[in-house]
């Protein structure tokens, strides 16, 4: 027979028809770096970038009295827990408003494994009303309803429950709705499917995105920043793709409040039942009176900042089966005397890779986008934080968009890179920022001719410092930007979409990126994300075994 015998050629054929399988004809990244892939701008399909109005009945408040709306559920720091949010009473927006008393309705939780009574109860003490308040003159105050958080704890991993919220005393309480536990913390234990989608909004695309995303059955969302887009509003609703545009004098950049409203009760079909995990974005700043930031993003969510060490609700980190994911704060200082990097540091020290083996970062401003719309504005964060995300050997990298007008609302997948230069042990950055807002998208590239902006004008306008300069190696040297799509660039399009994050096991995770103009099951880009522990050896704190 030659140098193989026949159950050897066989066990052959069956290995590599099986790696065929596994595969079945999808790039992996052992097989990069890629060659810079632009898809053109599809002419014919621009979206619907327009806002839900107040009118649509999917926004309405349709519940009575105290009845709870608004329903979310949210992951702890670990499987066997998750908070459930909602809201009671109805929000005021005027001159003068009288915020509601949080101690008037209580927040219970009764609950039970699928299939059998509900008859665990929880009680929550994280009732809340927040207020956006104005101090000039002709410009409307506002106060929510009663926000309620509650934390289920003791849950059984990868496990159906369900569930009713409100205040039984009333009585006003939900109808039963469901959740699904993550699975417990391990190498071959991960959720099944992990849907990411950036810059969602609440417009006729959103709606496109939030069904293609339905379709694929989540077990977990990921929101990259920016919510519900209120600040494209004045206080008396009026509203503008370009707030800078159309309202150029106004004393502060204005909200309208109730937009959040009407996200919270669109997105409820959906987050009452699939778990969310946000992250702030520069549409959620929503400076007020006092200076204060940040205040209807904190409110309106649940957080797992205390349960992973963190003091903020910019900043924190949980597991969800055997991934690790850390959330950055891109609007919070981020330099390394900073409370948040002292966070990441320890948070990074502290995970276990044996029992998390994959570690994924999020945060709004992409670093290596190749748009024109806000190039390289990101670069002060890069510089302080890509260090320390590459020496625990993070594996990919989701973000969005930035600032305000002309987002990078669009999708781009990089190579493996670090410091501008691919390297096979760098992260895949994944731009997402194409969930649906208002703005439109991004089409023009930093590397198209006459596109390439001034170093000067690309300061971090939020946060202060000026971090970007000239190239001094590779083929951009002495350049601000390539000549051409950037090696690091494996992908990018101009269109409106989600994507789809599947990990199979400790080594190997499935990316499919889905077009709103596709249909469902349809991936406009797919790539095998493959882990090298052997190969890229990383700082990380490890279990013995036995």
């Amino acid at each position: 027979m030659g140098l193989f015998t026949l159950p050897t050629v066989a066990l052959f054929i069956l290995l590599k028809l099986s790696l065929t399988f596994v595969h079945g004809g999808i790039p992996t990244t052992l097989d990069g770096p890629f060659k810079p892939v632009t898809v053109p701008l599809d002419k014919s399909f621009r979206g619907n970038a327009v806002d839900l109005p107040e009118t649509d009945p999917r926004v309405k408040r349709i519940v009575k009295g105290f009845e709870p709306e608004q329903i979310s559920v949210s992951l702890s720091g670990t499987h066997d827990s998750v908070w459930i949010s909602w809201i009671t009473g109805e929000f005021q927006i005027g001159d003068n408003i009288e915020p509601l008393d949080p101690k008037t309705v209580s927040g219970v939780v009764v609950y039970g494994r699928y299939g059998f009574p509900m008859t665990n109860r929880s009680t929550g003490n994280n009732s809340l009303v927040y207020n956006q308040l104005y101090q000039f003159e002709g410009l409307k105050n506002y106060t929510s309803g009663i926000i309620h958080h509650v934390r289920l704890a003791g849950l059984i991993p990868n496990t159906l429950y369900q569930y009713q919220c409100g205040d039984p005393s009333i009585p006003a309480m939900s109808s039963v709705s469901y959740f699904k536990t993550m699975p417990v913390s391990g190498p071959k234990s991960y959720p099944s499917r992990v849907a990411v989608v950036g810059d969602l909004g609440l417009t006729y695309n959103t709606t496109s995105t939030v069904d293609h995303l339905l379709a694929n059955g989540p077990d977990l969302l990921l929101l990259v920043g920016d919510v519900s887009y209120a600040d494209l509003y004045l206080t008396n609703g009026t509203g503008s793709d370009c707030y800078s545009c159309s309202f150029p004098h106004t004393p502060i950049q204005e909200t309208y409040q109730p937009r959040w409203d009407y996200w919270g009760r669109y997105m409820q079909p959906l987050v009452s039942k699939v778990p969310i995990m946000v992250l702030e974005g520069d549409h959620d700043i929503e400076q007020q009176a006092g200076n204060q930031t940040f205040v209807s993003y904190s409110s309106r969510f649940a957080f797992p900042s205390e349960e992973s060490g963190s003091s903020s609700t910019l900043f924190y980190s949980f597991n969800a089966g055997g991934i690790h994911f850390i959330m950055l704060g891109a609007y919070t200082a981020y330099n390394k005397s900073a409370d948040q990097y002292m966070w990441l540091e320890k948070d990074l020290a502290n995970f276990d890779r044996n029992l998390t083996p994959w570690l994924v970062a999020t945060w709004h401003p992409p670093w290596y986008s190749t748009y024109m719309a806000h190039y390289r504005e990101a670069e002060c964060m890069r510089v302080e934080m890509e260090d320390i995300l590459y020496k625990y050997g993070v594996d990919i990298v989701f973000n969005g968009h930035f600032e305000n007008n002309q987002q990078v609302h669009a999708y781009e997948r990089s190579n493996r890179v670090y410091n501008y230069t691919l390297d096979p042990c760098g992260p895949v950055y994944i731009t997402v920022g194409d969930g649906g807002n208002r703005e439109k998208m991004a089409i023009a590239h930093a590397d198209e001719p006459g596109n390439c902006p001034e170093p000067c004008t690309t300061p971090d306008k939020l946060m202060g410092g000026f971090c970007a300069f000239n190239f001094t190696s590779g083929p951009a040297a002495g350049k601000f930007c390539w000549d051409r799509q950037p090696e690091y660039s494996a992908y990018r399009e101009s269109s409106f979409g989600h994507g789809i994050l599947e990990v199979k096991n400790e080594t190997h995770a499935l990316w499919s990126w889905h077009r709103n103009q596709d249909f469902y099951r349809y991936a406009g880009d797919q790539i095998f994300i493959v882990r090298q522990p052997d190969s890229c050896p990383v700082t990380a704190n490890v279990t013995q075994n036995n």
